[in-house]
């Protein structure tokens, strides 16, 4: 997996940079990404302060969890009725 180089604060305070009047192309310049990385972020964190940004991430993965979860349960689910209905061909659930 690819490390990070920058954490949740160093992203915000690029933004705030650039919402503050900096040319985009001499911000990237200086903090050593490219312009597609620039925008990337800013549709991702734009408006949002570290906090923010912090707990909509924890939020995500914590949805993104129960999401893998739900699916995993529907699959036992699915399962456990399939080898039933082949036990007991009479009897529907």
């Amino acid at each position: 997996m690819k490390r990070k180089r920058f954490s949740v604060e160093q992203i915000v305070a690029v933004l705030k940079q650039g919402e503050l009047g900096l040319p985009v192309a001499d911000l990237a310049r200086q903090v050593s990404i490219s312009e597609q990385t620039f925008y990337r972020w800013k549709s991702q964190y734009a408006g949002l302060e570290s906090d923010q940004v912090r707990e909509f991430k924890q939020l995500s993965e914590e949805n993104a969890r129960l999401k893998n979860l739900v699916a995993e349960l529907s699959l036992n689910k699915t399962v456990s009725q399939d080898v039933l209905s082949k036990r007991f061909p009479g009897q529907r659930s």
